[in-house]
């Protein structure tokens, strides 16, 4: 059966008002026109049949089967978040043509007079939030699609719970309607906001408590909160950092977090990742959970737990550091390597020999292929006209690549 050519028009922000000529042509030439109710009755002279656009997969059903020439109208741009998607998908492209619109997202950042080439654009709606939050944390410029559930409330308070309040806040409800409103808010504000249930939520970041006087990489020991000894220091955290070869969405578990310095700047270099700092003593906990808010590390999770009894609920890793074993090494190691992905990296500093003979012994027993890089660090101090190195215990940075399966 000949299958004609199926025409996937993007109504626009400004209904279909807003249609080119050319998709004015394909409508004309449809003998069959599929759109929401408000779409079709722009078209009373339509001469062919209509269809009401409901659930996706039943119209699918439809287009596999027809060979007729069908028009679908769909709002705003169809290939942003939109029926475009599904149908590439499903049916193929060459039976396709598709003419795009402007979509709900421009048009609010144009309503509020916001450039939107930085931004990131995300669809909560029927979707979640999930990962969508750490996108979020890690973005200067947001533009989210809610829902009903997904609420700017319940944003605003994911954001809160992450210590991310530092946004400027705009509500954008009923777009290309007459009762279309915008509001300029803050995310606390947020919580308790009356709007319509059809809206878009944009966020602009405009300031973070102490977040733009920190390096990425390279934090001065100074600056964290710690117990006296207990921190990986600057120059070996830059080497355990590229190590771990850290990417922009991995699962990482920091066990034995102490200050949380190796979390901290490892956040840094995954914004989309989710980083986990497993500490048990009460003392760090206090400092690491201080050292999390004033370094805007939200994508660190704490777990007050001694490990391995604390790693049970946590998501499988793609890479693990091991700053602190409590004694507790060869127990950690086991659940490590039953948790660890394929390919994943398993970093640890040992001060030790006898640490880094254990280590070594029990990576190799597991299969791992083991790689030392022993770190000596001398700083130079003051010495009346005259400056002295100082050297500092050498650290023994202990790689272990997990090997990959077929």
């Amino acid at each position: 059966m000949s299958q004609n050519t199926i025409y996937l028009i993007g109504a626009g922000i400004a209904g279909c008002e807003g249609l080119s000529t050319k998709a004015l042509e394909a409508v004309a030439s449809a003998e069959v026109l599929v759109g929401r109710q408000r779409h079709l009755d722009r078209f009373p002279d339509f001469p062919g049949q209509k269809m009401v656009l409901g659930e996706l997969p039943p119209l699918l059903t439809f287009l596999q089967s027809t060979d007729k020439r069908v028009a679908v109208l769909a709002t705003g741009d169809p290939n942003f978040f939109g029926t475009g998607r599904f149908l590439l998908r499903n049916l193929p492209k060459e039976r396709l043509e598709i003419f795009a619109n402007v979509t709900s997202m421009q048009h609010a950042f144009a309503r509020i007079k916001e450039p939107w080439d930085d931004a990131i654009f995300l669809s909560i709606h029927g979707r979640g939030m999930g990962r969508s939050i750490d996108k979020i944390v890690a973005a200067e410029k947001a533009c989210i699609l809610t829902d009903t559930v997904n609420t700017p409330a319940a944003i605003a308070r994911e954001l809160l719970d992450r210590g991310a309040e530092g946004y400027e806040a705009w509500v954008c409800e009923d777009l290309g309607m007459p009762s279309e409103k915008f509001t300029r808010t803050t995310i606390k504000e947020l919580l308790t906001l009356q709007h319509s249930d059809l809206n878009l939520l944009i966020l602009i970041r405009t300031w973070e408590p102490g977040l733009t006087q920190y390096p990425l990489i390279g934090i001065d020991d100074d600056e964290f909160a710690t117990i006296k000894k207990l921190i990986t220091r600057q120059e070996v955290r830059a080497v355990t950092l590229a190590k771990l070869q850290l990417q922009n969405d991995l699962v990482v578990w920091d066990i034995g977090a102490g200050s949380g310095s190796v979390s901290i700047e490892a956040s840094n270099l995954a914004p989309n990742g989710k980083l986990f700092a497993i500490e048990k003593n009460p003392q760090c906990v206090s400092y690491l959970r201080e050292n999390l808010a004033r370094f805007c590390a939200h994508n660190v999770k704490l777990i007050e737990a001694e490990a391995p009894e604390g790693l049970e609920d946590l998501p499988d890793p793609d890479r693990v550091f091991i700053g602190g074993a409590g004694g507790s090494l060869e127990e950690i190691i086991e659940q490590v390597d039953r948790r660890l992905k394929s390919g994943g990296l398993i970093v640890i500093n040992a001060v030790t020999l006898d640490t880094l003979g254990r280590t070594v012994e029990l990576l190799e027993y597991h299969g791992y292929q083991v790689e030392v890089v022993c770190v000596n660090v001398a700083r130079t101090r003051p010495l009346t006209e005259y400056k002295l190195f100082e050297a500092q215990n050498p650290i023994y940075i202990i790689s272990g690549s997990k090997p990959a399966t077929a």
